[in-house]
């Protein structure tokens, strides 16, 4: 059955010409569906399921940058894809999901094709700029506790549930500091009631 893409209002001859032109597949939560560096030959359209993109810096420590969710795409794929390029991101599975892989030569023409597909292109890379904007501004600004609270809250947002599947490895990770720094300040978390911490589980309160 064909998915309604929220993020676009398209017509169903645009929406059965993404699935009829699209390579479908199944991923599980960790499996990683793109690399930094590797050749772009399709752009990835979320139809269930999530995906976290990461940018690795030259010290080894990863990034967070953006969750793609339901319903959208990676605005990085789309430029390099266009352009040719490498990718300057990884993109790993959060939610396990099913994927549209479609060729970037489709991508161009459904561009000159469908007015609304284009619009869809404009809305993802508006939206994907201002949430690395946010990035850099809580990397320059705010605390590591802020950050950890927020992307608590973003992957509660995410999931659609208050009990998150995480440890405490992954999250340093995603917020580019030490293991030991996030399991002390989620511990001050629990002290003040905000979480409840289980083996591997966050709850937020």
């Amino acid at each position: 059955m064909l998915q309604t893409f929220t993020e676009f209002k398209t017509s169903p001859e645009l929406t059965q010409k993404l699935y009829d032109n699209s390579i479908i597949k199944n991923y599980k939560a960790g499996d990683v569906i793109l690399e930094e560096e590797s050749s772009i030959r399709s752009i990835p359209i979320i139809a269930k399921g999530s995906i976290r993109v990461l940018r690795t810096e030259e010290d080894g420590r990863e990034i967070f940058l953006y969750y793609i969710k339901s319903g959208e795409s990676c605005i990085m794929s789309f430029l390099g894809g266009m352009h040719n390029e490498a990718s300057k991101v990884r993109a790993e599975v959060e939610e396990d999901a099913e994927i549209l892989f479609l060729p970037i030569d489709k991508v161009m023409l459904f561009i000159k094709e469908y007015p609304e597909w284009l619009d869809y292109i404009f809305r993802l890379y508006h939206k994907r700029f201002e949430e690395l904007l946010d990035v850099v501004n809580a990397m320059a600004f705010k605390k590591v506790d802020e950050r950890l609270l927020h992307l608590l809250q973003k992957k509660v947002e995410l999931t659609g549930s208050k009990t998150i599947s995480i440890t405490h490895e992954q999250l340093a990770n995603e917020l580019a500091t030490a293991r030991v720094v996030v399991s002390r300040l989620l511990k001050q978390l629990e002290n003040n009631g905000v979480v409840e911490l289980g083996r591997n589980k966050i709850t937020i309160l």
